[in-house]
């Protein structure tokens, strides 16, 4: 079996932060969201992983995963989507590197509890045509949504639907034989202009081919608004380990921190959990819960919570709360007295009066 990555797109509604970096290159507990579905893939024994990317960020893409497929264990080709037409367009244009195999597509920009390994197993013990993965949600119209049958099978498949017909959303993992190839060439383009992928899964379905469906038993994110990305950490990290390997010098921790070589935290309050990358200086601030702070930070007199703080920013004086703070972005001056929530762009400055 081969693995598809899906890492294109524009990803417009997490601007300004995708004005200058790829959706799934944003940091959930200071690791890229695409390194957790690639670490799935080769979890459940698959690495020959292609990598859909698109002209705007593939070079990003290209070299942030070229720098971790060792350390992961899995070989990556890249694949341009010159246009982004969709899901099934993205499949179609990959054909030739699945050359008829088995393929696993994962959503570049998802997070699957659990990981994908006994959905695979399912897959190659019980070899239906396509499988794809279910979770409840509370917004299905925002979603591919499953119409599912009495007995749990499918009877249809639709995209985003104003009216939907269950709340089980299509999560963003798809296993499918080669029998997809064909899907793909005879759908048309939806009303949105796109190749939808369930259409192409729903065209299997009404050719009697064998599709199935798994519930997710744990959580799964789309991490495509900052809401979603601050829930997707809320989540991660909630799951990691205590582990010092930088100083602490006169700081309370209360919870598990995760904090990084060359890092020191002096004067301060850690509310856990946290994760504090390499290299980072924090004086006389408190950081947590649910926070992440990028290497070569530099933090002081602020007070940061459930927020993403990117590489190499400073935080000074600010007290902010469920924001995401870009590469290289500064806060300091005059603060506010009052938390602030807020999204800058990588490189961004504000100084407070």
């Amino acid at each position: 079996m081969k693995g598809l990555v899906l890492a294109g797109g524009t990803g417009s509604r997490l601007r300004p932060i995708t004005y200058s970096m790829a959706k799934q290159l944003v940091p959930i507990a200071n690791k890229p969201i695409i390194e957790y579905g690639l670490e799935d893939l080769v979890e459940a024994g698959i690495t020959d992983v292609g990598i859909v990317i698109s002209p705007e960020t593939g070079n990003a893409i290209r070299e942030a995963v070229d720098r971790c497929a060792d350390r992961i264990g899995f070989h990556p080709s890249f694949i341009l989507q010159d246009v982004p037409r969709g899901l099934a367009h993205a499949l179609m244009t990959a054909l030739p590197f699945i050359d008829g195999d088995d393929c696993l597509m994962y959503l570049g920009d998802n997070l699957v509890k659990g990981g994908v390994a006994d959905v695979v197993r399912d897959f190659q013990h019980d070899r239906p045509n396509c499988q794809i993965m279910l979770s409840p949600v509370d917004n299905p119209s925002a979603f591919g949504v499953a119409d599912l049958a009495p007995d749990g099978s499918i009877r249809q498949l639709v995209e985003k639907p104003a009216v939907p017909p269950s709340n089980l959303a299509l999560v963003g993992v798809y296993l499918f034989d080669a029998t997809i190839a064909e899907a793909v060439h005879a759908i048309q383009p939806s009303r949105r202009g796109e190749y939808e992928i369930t259409d192409a899964i729903q065209y299997q379905i009404e050719k009697g081919r064998d599709v199935r469906a798994s519930i997710v038993s744990g959580w799964w994110k789309d991490t495509g608004t900052r809401e979603d990305l601050l829930a997707a950490q809320h989540l991660v990290i909630n799951e990691m380990s205590h582990e010092i390997e930088g100083e602490l010098i006169d700081t309370e921790v209360r919870g598990s921190l995760h904090l990084g070589k060359g890092s020191q935290v002096i004067d301060s309050r850690i509310v856990g959990p946290v994760v504090i990358g390499d290299n980072v200086q924090i004086l006389r601030s408190t950081i947590g819960p649910e926070t992440s702070i990028g290497d070569e930070s530099q933090v002081s007199d602020a007070i940061i919570e459930s927020s993403i703080v990117m590489d190499r920013s400073g935080v000074h004086g600010w007290k902010i709360r469920s924001s995401l703070v870009g590469r290289g972005t500064r806060l300091h001056g005059a603060a506010p007295a009052a938390f602030v929530s807020i999204m800058l762009g990588e490189q961004s400055e504000i100084l407070g009066e």
